[in-house]
């Protein structure tokens, strides 16, 4: 009698870490290698490119960094397809081009027997290509919201193919219940949207001694410091805590601000920040200390007293659990699923976004506020990948119910 096989999933997303860009979805790369350790994954990850980009980096030397055409990680596949996509123009091609790029490994794939579902990250240009590949190849696929279609469902180009994507779907995840309101409100399906948050490596993070973690940046122990993590890229806000420094320093005198981060597929800001910083004569007090592999970042958070991130637009930042399992208490804006992570005033503060003198004074109060540290860490240990894995798991197996036979 035939044997039933689990189903293979493939990962598909073209923001995914390489030897290249290290940093570069590792969100993505968290979840599904801890669902790759219940089902068998390989992961597409399709790379932009035109012919002349490489000119482009005489005057952006982080445009585009590229990726290699293949990596294994932790035993897994990786391919990095390239398509063809022209910066700034015929974005409405991407969805096709992305495709059209990742067909020939997916046959390969399917014709192996290890292409039973399409899973994709972010619904366009993503999500539009699994839709096309999916009906090509005959196979179901789903789609992950993480925060860019709140950006895209606004753009006439591309809502339309956002949407269609989610229509098309076996399944939807979303990261926020933010996200999964706002494709709601422009039509999508509720009910085959659900949400399953990002989760937190609680053995990885977790609170280091502060005093030595301070001297091993060059902070004196009894300073104040802020701490922001993410791409350096204006959406993240950087600026926007940079410039409240002079009158927060005034208050406290020997307040530092270290700022971890680097380039990211979408540019990178820090000549423009190191300039604002120089401006505002801050250079004592603000430290740049690049990106970070995950293994070092708990204990650059453990040197910290707040995590202050003054975004324009999150879908669910993990990195606020991050802290969190760390010990921070956390002061961000009100966008995305923000709230939905700092769920209460004991794990931080939610100002309006753009809301200047809100931001200055939750900054200030956190500073002088006594926080409980255990429970923070408590709630960031409650959000566990355990729980999101087994949802995801039991979707895939859903998903691909009908008995397959071994050859």
């Amino acid at each position: 009698m035939p044997e039933a096989r689990e189903p293979h999933i493939v990962v598909f997303s073209s923001l995914f870490p390489s030897q290249i860009q290290t940093g570069a979805g590792l969100f993505i790369r968290e979840r599904m290698f801890r669902v790759g350790q219940q089902l068998p994954i390989t992961v597409i990850a399709p790379t932009p490119w035109f012919p002349f980009q490489g000119l482009l980096r005489l005057l952006k030397p982080h445009f585009r960094p590229g990726a290699p055409a293949y990596e294994k990680q932790s035993g897994i596949d990786i391919w990095y397809p390239r398509f063809f996509s022209i910066p700034s123009l015929l974005k409405t091609l991407d969805g096709l081009m992305m495709a059209l790029s990742a067909l020939p490994r997916m046959r390969q794939l399917k014709k192996e027997g290890r292409l039973d579902v399409i899973d994709a990250h972010f619904a366009y240009p993503d999500g539009y290509a699994a839709s096309l590949l999916a009906n090509w190849l005959k196979v179901p696929f789903t789609v992950t919201l993480r925060g860019t279609e709140s950006r895209h469902i606004q753009d006439s180009r591309f809502s339309k193919k956002l949407l269609k994507a989610i229509e098309q779907a076996t399944q939807v995840f979303s990261v926020s219940e933010s996200l999964r309101q706002l494709v709601i409100a422009h039509g999508a399906n509720p009910t085959k949207i659900e949400v399953v948050g990002n989760g937190i490596d609680t053995r990885r993070f977790f609170p280091r001694d502060k005093t030595a973690c301070r001297v091993a940046l060059g902070i004196p122990s009894g300073a104040r410091v802020l701490i922001s993590v993410g791409g350096l890229v204006p959406r993240k806000g950087f600026h926007r805590v940079i410039e409240l420094l002079p009158q927060l320093k005034e208050k406290f005198p020997d307040l530092f601000f270290l700022i971890v981060g680097g380039g990211s597929a979408e540019g990178n800001n820090r000549q423009e920040l190191e300039q604002q910083v120089k401006q505002l004569r801050l250079e004592n007090c603000v430290k740049f200390l690049g990106s970070l592999p995950p293994d070092e970042l708990p204990s650059v958070l453990s040197a910290a007293d707040i995590f202050v991130l003054a975004t324009s637009n999150e879908g669910w930042a993990n990195v606020f659990l991050e802290a969190m399992a760390c010990g921070l208490p956390v002061v961000t804006t009100n966008v995305g699923g923000n709230q939905e992570v700092v769920s209460n005033d004991q794990l931080g503060i939610v100002v309006p976004f753009g809301d200047t003198p809100a931001l200055s004074k939750a900054i200030s109060d956190s500073l002088q506020r006594s926080w409980d540290m255990q429970f923070i860490r408590s709630y960031a240990e409650s959000n566990s990948w355990a729980e999101r894995v087994t949802r995801l798991y039991s979707h895939f197996l859903r998903i691909t119910q009908k008995p397959r036979q071994t050859t």
